[in-house]
């Protein structure tokens, strides 16, 4: 990982293991912590450990850190207790959508009934 992400990605920092996260699930590819500032009773972040801004730049490449990805969110949803009422994954491109940190992650939100639309 390039010393240009780590001094301004907080997100790589938290992977580097420089800044404090309530880490859930660490994996090869993927990183799972609770959310600062909750959302909803369960609020997990998921990111690759590799610095990805955001969905634009995934290929091929990623495939098997996607994967890992979709099955640590399946497996933190049972773990939490919320596998069985429902539970939503959203990731944010840009800054129009919402994206404050300009690093891949998927918002993990359960634990009480979601709203539609989302916005």
């Amino acid at each position: 990982m390039s010393d240009r992400f780590l001094a301004h990605c907080r997100f790589c920092l938290i992977v580097e293991g420089e800044a404090p996260a309530d880490v859930l699930h660490s994996s090869a590819h993927v990183l799972a912590f609770r959310d600062t500032n909750p959302q909803a009773p369960v609020h997990i972040l998921l990111i690759p450990k590799e610095h990805v801004t955001s969905v634009r730049e995934l290929g091929e490449r990623q495939g098997t850190m996607l994967l890992e990805l979709m099955r640590a969110a399946t497996h933190l949803a049972r773990a939490e207790g919320i596998d069985q009422h429902g539970w939503r994954l959203v990731t944010n491109v840009g800054a129009d959508a919402g994206q404050t940190v300009p690093h891949l992650h998927f918002h993990m939100l359960g634990g009480r009934r979601m709203r539609w639309p989302p916005g």
